[in-house]
């Protein structure tokens, strides 16, 4: 069969992750529209047959330093639909479609995170060119959280001292809400706090704005807990089909002992139920092995092990994506890039 290299305009694009029953948010559209506010690029790139999408990817690009080209970087794709899911023809025509995009964005190299999980059927990467790299955009390693059943059968699943956090939380009369765009600068403020007391990086106020005004309500939610008029942890989740991923996060230092942050992580979880949801992301921990992660938590508080202790406790599993592995376009800049990345310490 012969398909057509197209640029699918963004409602077909959109209406195609949406019905994939891999659609991620950061394939939508407007996700590559929050990004392109914060110095990337975007563009898209697909198979059709007549008017109908069978293949495709959007695609994200950054400038490297020194007008030495671009980055591309393809999160949470590509997509083929179910009928072409395992046809190894139509994969090897939409990468060539992928290369030549990237090649036309002056890309030196691509990284790739399909956002497999081990235990899911993987493509071979190796037969596509590409290479296992050890530096990530997302976190490999998350807890997955089974939310199907009703509310009884999900805690049950939570360990004890979680379940009497949330109890904790509603007897402590902590309201949780989804916000209003008037409530989003309550969370931004929550957000710089949180950053500085836990010494890591948070986005600048105008991101988390954009992303209330590009996804909420279709595709998220913004929600708060408030005690007596205080604001005392927010979060914002996202939902695509079966899925929901939680990936910003907040909380306050004042009245911490009313478990505010357990509040409205169980209203975020009910709110992706009542959405069709049965899965629900944590969306970060840190790269290590569960025995490694069990062995060390209580111990460790640098980079995703001070929230690892936080998401163990809610009934998950722990589990790995395929990871990042990169196609290499310009290997002299991307020998650079590797040395510059190293220097810097590891992941970007």
């Amino acid at each position: 069969m012969t398909f057509s290299i197209i640029t699918p305009p963004t409602p077909q694009w959109d209406a195609f992750v949406n019905a994939h029953p891999r659609g991620h948010v950061l394939q939508q559209s407007a996700w590559a529209e929050l990004k392109s506010a914060y110095g990337w690029s975007a563009a898209r790139t697909a198979l059709s047959v007549g008017d109908q999408i069978v293949a495709g990817a959007q695609i994200l690009f950054r400038r490297i330093p020194f007008k030495l080209g671009t980055m591309a970087y393809l999160p949470m794709g590509f997509y083929l639909a179910p009928l072409y899911a395992n046809d190894p023809a139509v994969i090897s025509q939409l990468w060539r479609a992928v290369d030549g995009l990237a090649k036309r964005h002056r890309a030196a190299f691509l990284k790739y995170e399909p956002g497999f999980y081990l235990d899911e059927p993987q493509p071979d990467f190796a037969a596509q060119g590409l290479v296992k790299s050890a530096q990530t955009i997302q976190p490999p390693n998350t807890i997955l959280i089974d939310i199907s059943g009703d509310e009884e059968t999900i805690m049950a699943r939570m360990n004890q001292g979680t379940r009497r956090k949330i109890r904790q939380s509603l007897k402590n009369d902590v309201r949780c809400y989804e916000a209003s765009p008037a409530d989003v600068d309550k969370f931004t403020r929550l957000m710089q706090l949180t950053g500085e007391r836990n010494e890591f990086g948070v986005h600048e106020a105008g991101y988390y704005q954009l992303a209330y005004k590009l996804f909420v309500p279709e595709d998220a939610a913004l929600i708060l807990a408030e005690h007596e008029g205080d604001v005392l942890a927010g979060i914002m989740v996202f939902a695509k089909g079966k899925s929901a991923w939680y990936l910003y996060g907040a909380s306050s230092n004042e009245k911490r002992n009313l478990m505010a942050s357990y509040g409205v992580q169980w209203y975020a979880i009910q709110w992706a139920k009542k959405r069709g949801c049965v899965y629900y992301d944590m969306w970060g921990i840190p790269d290590e092995s569960e025995a490694t992660l069990e062995a060390q938590f209580e111990t460790r508080s640098d980079g995703l092990w001070g929230v690892y202790g936080f998401k163990r406790g809610w009934g998950g599993r722990v589990v790995r994506s395929a990871g990042a592995w990169d196609k290499v376009y310009n290997p002299l800049i991307y020998a650079a890039y590797q040395w510059a990345i190293k220097r810097r310490g590891g992941a970007e």
